[in-house]
């Protein structure tokens, strides 16, 4: 990266500053203090470094430092200058020239790191109960979650995508007890669900439910007489939907973790017994506590109930562990706001159970306020309600993708579906589509002969198809030479690629990608609106498609990464 390029040529040119004894009484230098940053004001220079953390030891002003060090830099085609405390530079032309040839080079590889400390992840998210359609809340994990993935593989790591299936519990049993109302409504019977609500919570009166019934009875002539075979014939249905949706939406999971098979395995009861046999469990009111308070939770939690029953958190206890077990060096989940108070406690039992509690990360997400019409709908499975799949055929899968992914995670997302639908640059996935499509439409100019509309006659193409491959597996980066500074702006926001993608998949952000490619859009529409492409100096016009490529090669790279399309066309 040119910040690492000029942060290192800062250092050298340090240490020599030390050596020759022009740093007052600084003898040494601990590599990592100094860090590079973009400074605000672009007239000041494209990368400063502050030098200012370092006149504790010289014991002399920062702007000396300054001096002092810019004496022992090899300047090269670089501009350097001094502005109080900071060294300022601005890029030379070799470098700009050298980041094109190097996009050209890696083309989809452009930005992947070499020689990270490649990890084997296995990342959790959406996870949803089978008893209902996806909600656009799943639909944000969803989008967020795949996007991770693929930003996390491209990096460099290993990512095993898993769905943790909430099969086991009453809500099982609830939801066979809602299809036998629907079913029973399908044969002619005058039923209803209860309208005492706290009766109604025990069922899921959504309409989703009438389609199952339908298709239950296409194969069985009438109610069975135990409920749990409308119970699994139900979940089983609503998987399946859940999978065929999740594909349409470009998420893949590696494999979809059944709650129940944990159950049936003996894994949590095998966990809760190697908690009782360290002593780290006990008895309380009738209820089995885990001493979870000694591992840094508020306080103890439980974890079988009174009756026998299990908690929540003691099949997670299993599952988490069950994930170590098969040998991943890192865990990460992606859970909802309402589950905060959800992190300490399992990473206690991970602790307590002998392994490093560090290994789990959890992402929490805040909800997303569907807005249309300038008006919130609200959402809930026991009302009417919009779903994932409902905002897909509404919006398409490319907006829905990208507005689910352009906020931070612990930001509620407002989803505006009137302005996610609009052609115009208000709506940022077209917005940043359109310039992909023009830049590809440039391309087309370029390669395809065209008529003249006046004289009826053939225009030869500027490059042939051939000739255009040529240039872009043998790229010429001396057309650069006398062209390049024109687009410095440009090519910086392309070398930031880089950067983005190291920091975003540091912190498990995908928003950043959606952030990168509207700025990267908006310099690109300015290039194009400032400078003509195709003119009739066939090497100016080369050195301008070579901007014109590089920007078409990111955007897809980058619109890949969110899994949404970078049309050539719009």
């Amino acid at each position: 990266m040119i910040k690492d390029y000029f942060l290192n040529k800062v250092e050298a040119a340090l240490q020599k500053a030390i050596n020759a004894g022009k740093l007052g009484q600084m003898s040494e230098y601990t590599k990592g203090i100094l860090t590079v940053e973009r400074p605000k004001n672009s007239d000041f220079g494209d990368y400063a470094v502050n030098v200012s953390c370092l006149a504790r030891n010289a014991k002399i002003a920062p702007p000396l430092i300054a001096q002092a060090i810019v004496e022992f830099i090899d300047k090269e085609d670089n501009e350097y200058t001094v502005i109080a405390g900071f060294i300022n530079f601005k890029a030379g032309s070799s470098l700009l020239i050298n980041l094109i040839d190097e996009i050209f080079e890696k083309k989809s590889l452009f930005g992947k790191p070499e020689n990270i400390e490649k990890e084997n992840i296995i990342l959790e998210y959406v996870s949803a109960n089978p008893t209902g359609p996806f909600h656009i809340g799943h639909g944000r994990w969803a989008a967020m979650g795949s996007a991770l993935a693929n930003l996390l593989k491209f990096y460099g790591h290993d990512v095993y995508q898993e769905f943790y299936i909430n099969d086991a519990g009453s809500q099982i049993q609830k939801l066979g007890n809602s299809l036998a109302i629907r079913i029973r409504q399908e044969l002619g019977e005058n039923i209803d669900f209860p309208t005492d609500e706290a009766e109604r919570k025990n069922y899921y009166p959504g309409d989703y439910l009438i389609p199952v019934a339908k298709k239950y009875l296409e194969t069985h002539d009438g109610l069975p007489d135990d409920v749990s075979e409308l119970s699994d014939f139900a979940k089983l249905e609503m998987e399946r939907l859940q999978k065929e949706l999740l594909q349409n939406f470009r998420v893949y999971f590696d494999n979809f973790y059944s709650e129940l098979t944990l159950h049936n395995s003996g894994k949590v009861d095998e966990c809760v017994n190697k908690l009782k046999s360290s002593g780290k469990i006990y008895e309380k009111d009738g209820a089995v506590w885990f001493k979870s308070s000694d591992f840094g939770d508020d306080q103890d939690r439980v974890i079988k109930k009174a009756d026998g029953a299990n908690t929540y958190l003691t099949a997670d206890i299993a599952y988490h562990i069950d994930k170590l077990q098969r040998g991943f060096d890192r865990m990460i989940n992606i859970w909802g706001a309402d589950h905060h108070g959800y992190v300490a406690r399992v990473k206690a039992s991970i602790e307590a159970l002998g392994y490093d509690p560090n290994k789990l990360e959890i992402l929490l997400g805040q909800l997303v306020n569907l807005v249309v019409n300038g008006e919130e709908v609200r959402m809930g499975k026991r009302k009417n309600m919009v779903t994932l799949d409902d905002l897909i055929e509404e919006v398409g899968v490319d907006a829905t993708r990208f507005w689910m992914c352009m906020r931070n995670i612990d930001t509620t997302l407002d989803f505006d579906i009137e302005l996610a639908k609009t052609n115009t640059d208000e709506n940022p996935v077209f917005y940043v589509q359109y310039a992909h499509a023009r830049a590809c439409s440039i391309i087309r100019n370029i390669i395809n002969e065209k008529i003249d509309t006046e004289t009826g006659k053939t225009i030869p193409a500027l490059l042939s198809e051939k000739e255009y491959n040529d240039f872009t597996d043998n790229f010429d980066k001396s057309l650069l030479e006398n062209n390049i500074q024109d687009a410095r702006k440009l090519v910086l926001k392309l070398e930031e690629y880089k950067s983005m993608i190291e920091n975003s998949a540091k912190t498990r952000q995908v928003y950043t990608i959606c952030r990168y490619v509207q700025e990267l859009a908006s310099e690109f529409h300015s290039f194009y609106n400032a400078v003509r492409v195709i003119n009739d100096d066939v090497n100016l016009t080369k050195a301008r498609l070579a901007l014109v490529y590089s920007v078409k090669t990111v955007l897809h790279n980058a619109l890949d990464l969110l899994a949404v399309t970078a049309p050539e066309r719009m």
